[in-house]
């Protein structure tokens, strides 16, 4: 059954009206992306060091005679003046020997007094011809031996008192103790290190040098920190860089001080910045996720803006890589200036649509205005 004519004129009205009413569908909105400006400024290239704090001066000692430890005077990270008491031997010993030598010094001078009292009564007798020259040069001769056998034996005596004074081991400079290598009770040989006594004046930083970074380093500006001060930035110049290699590491050790005179705390970990010319050819530094491929070489996508609107088409443009640091690189390419998608860049294509930062703000601002 046909409808009747005013039913379809009416269904013809009413989808007349629907249509009239409907929108086109909103186009899609353009994909916003982090961009950087490319600046070709003077940049420094930096390289990365972690050392530690030593000191400048630092002693290893030990007894200059050798025994039973009997006394220990100090602890690890004790300070110390000069002269202060490290530790004392068993001296018994000693003792024994400075006694024995004390009386062989005795006997030894009553025998060159004997001796001069001889020598001196044949003196007396010579001047009658009662004493032959042979008995004469007898007794200057054993006037003189006796002499130096009690001079001898004295130089004895002294020796055994200074090995029983080095029975007490004193600190030979004011510090601090940065380690302790006996105990008490314990045997050490004569010269055997068993303390370490380092000067907190003047703490440095000690890093090991690559030998490929060499040369460089040697003409660089350095920048330290300690981990337990991040924050805490300062100068350090390099005193000195050892000329020859580690057999183990194969590396040079540096010893940098700070270039102001301040206090660090011996064994802290230290990071040291090496900051050195980039090189002759000037470079940009953007971020290492702006870096995509063409063709197995490295490429940016590079922002052409159009007109005033704050969005472009992206581009592939080719780069010159000249080195990595964290999450930078250096590259050089583009022209300065040139914005280069910084982020996603495995969602882009050439000739595509993109919105610049700001545009999502104008937009907002635009749908707030309707």
């Amino acid at each position: 059954m046909k409808p009747s004519l005013p039913v379809a004129l009416a269904a013809v009205s009413i989808a007349a009206i629907l249509s009239g009413c409907s929108h086109e569908p909103p186009p899609e909105p353009l994909r916003a992306v982090r961009t950087v400006e490319i600046r070709y400024d003077k940049t420094r290239e930096t390289d990365r060091y972690f050392g530690s704090v030593q000191a400048r001066y630092e002693v290893d000692q030990g007894f200059r005679v050798g025994g039973k430890v009997v006394t220990r005077k100090v602890d690890v990270g004790q300070k110390v003046r000069q002269g202060d008491v490290v530790a004392v031997l068993d001296d018994t010993d000693y003792k024994l020997a400075v006694q024995a030598a004390q009386e062989q010094l005795v006997a030894a001078e009553a025998q060159a007094r004997q001796a001069e009292s001889d020598r001196r009564r044949l003196d007396a007798l010579k001047t009658d011809g009662s004493v032959s020259p042979s008995d004469d040069e007898k007794a200057q001769s054993n006037a003189k031996t006796t002499r130096a056998v009690a001079e001898a034996d004295a130089r004895k005596l002294d020796l055994a008192r200074n090995r029983l004074e080095y029975t007490t081991l004193r600190a030979s400079q004011d510090g601090v103790i940065t380690s302790v290598k006996f105990e008490v009770g314990q045997v050490v040989a004569e010269g055997q290190p068993i303390v370490s006594i380092a000067k907190e004046t003047e703490p440095e930083i000690v890093v090991n040098v690559p030998e490929d970074d060499l040369a460089t380093f040697k003409t660089s500006r350095y920048k330290a920190w300690l981990a337990s001060a991040p924050d805490q930035v300062f100068d350090v110049v390099l005193r000195e860089l050892s000329p020859q290699a580690a057999a183990q590491t194969r590396t040079f050790r540096a010893r940098l001080k700070p270039a102001t005179p301040r206090p660090l705390p011996l064994g802290a970990t230290a990071t040291l910045v090496v900051e050195r010319p980039a090189g002759e050819k000037a470079a940009a530094v953007i971020p290492a996720a702006a870096i995509t491929q063409s063709n197995g070489k490295p490429a940016v996508w590079v922002v052409r803006r159009e007109g005033t609107e704050e969005m472009g088409k992206v581009d592939l443009m080719p780069v010159a890589v000249h080195g990595y640091h964290n999450d930078d690189v250096l590259v050089s390419g583009p022209s300065a200036g040139e914005l280069v998608v910084a982020a996603g860049v495995q969602k882009m294509a050439p000739g595509l649509k993109v919105a610049l930062p700001g545009a999502a703000s104008k937009s907002e601002a635009k749908r707030a205005a309707r």
